[in-house]
């Protein structure tokens, strides 16, 4: 029977906060008969490449706005202390700056990259290149595609670069109004929270900062499908997203 070997980064679709990571790369087995794998069966499964650099280079300097970030390390045990497989670990959204561009030009004004080396921060889902080098994952990223600086283990500490803004989401209703209790999977997803930090704001294009519309304390209604999930250590659920995403302020 033909067999074939595939090296890849798994990545599953859930993203459960910052405790989840990448896991790290396995051989598996692909028997003739899997050949005839439909897409319904298999796009749950992302499979993407990282591109490893020689050993021989020993620097890599990013160029412009963008930002070489060093991957959290994987989570290879549960909160409750069981040991997970590779296939359960989850693609992480934290790291650590290890290296920046030069900045960007806007108009006649030079704007260097927000975060310095060494500053732990929070990036999009989806974001950037990922690079193996000096026998680690890293991302190279473009500074806008950097979500927050997270300091302290508890997303609720994020702090949001740019136009970004933190939203702690409304509990969903455990009930309806018949009074029938819900089961997690038929509670509707909440586009309401309470805001609870906001970014210094976008760039104009001489350079300079603009406020954005909302302040900590806003009860706000968002884009429904917008931004970056996240679990705090006490279970409740954040999301990041641009202001631009924000649709209203309720009172």
């Amino acid at each position: 029977m033909a067999a074939a070997q595939l090296t890849s980064t798994c990545i599953l679709p859930s993203f459960e906060g910052l405790r989840s990571s990448t896991s790290k790369p396995s051989s598996v087995m692909v028997s003739s008969p899997f050949r005839s794998l439909t897409l319904r069966s298999t796009r749950a499964l992302v499979v993407k490449a990282a591109t490893t650099v020689a050993p021989k280079y020993t620097t890599l300097k990013p160029l412009g706005d963008r930002v070489l970030v060093k991957i959290k390390a994987a989570e290879e045990k549960s909160v409750g202390g069981i040991l997970l497989p590779s296939t359960a670990q989850t693609k992480p959204q934290g790291g650590e700056v290890v290296a920046v561009g030069e900045g960007k030009t806007i108009g006649d004004k030079k704007v260097e990259i927000g975060v310095k080396t060494g500053t732990p921060v929070v990036y999009s889902k989806y974001a950037g290149t990922e690079v193996d080098f000096n026998g680690a994952s890293h991302l190279i990223l473009k500074e806008d595609d950097i979500v927050g600086i997270l300091e302290m283990d508890d997303v609720k500490d994020l702090k949001p670069l740019n136009d970004r803004v933190l939203i702690k989401v409304e509990e969903a209703e455990e009930t309806t109004a018949g009074g029938l209790l819900l089961t997690q999977a038929t509670k509707e997803k909440p586009s309401i929270g309470t805001v609870i930090a906001v970014g210094p704001g976008p760039l104009n294009e001489e350079g300079n900062r603009v406020g954005l519309p909302v302040s900590p304390g806003n009860i706000v209604l968002y884009s429904k499908y917008a931004g970056n999930e996240f679990k705090g250590v006490d279970g409740s659920e954040y999301i990041t997203l641009p202001a631009s995403d924000v649709m209203a302020v309720l009172s």
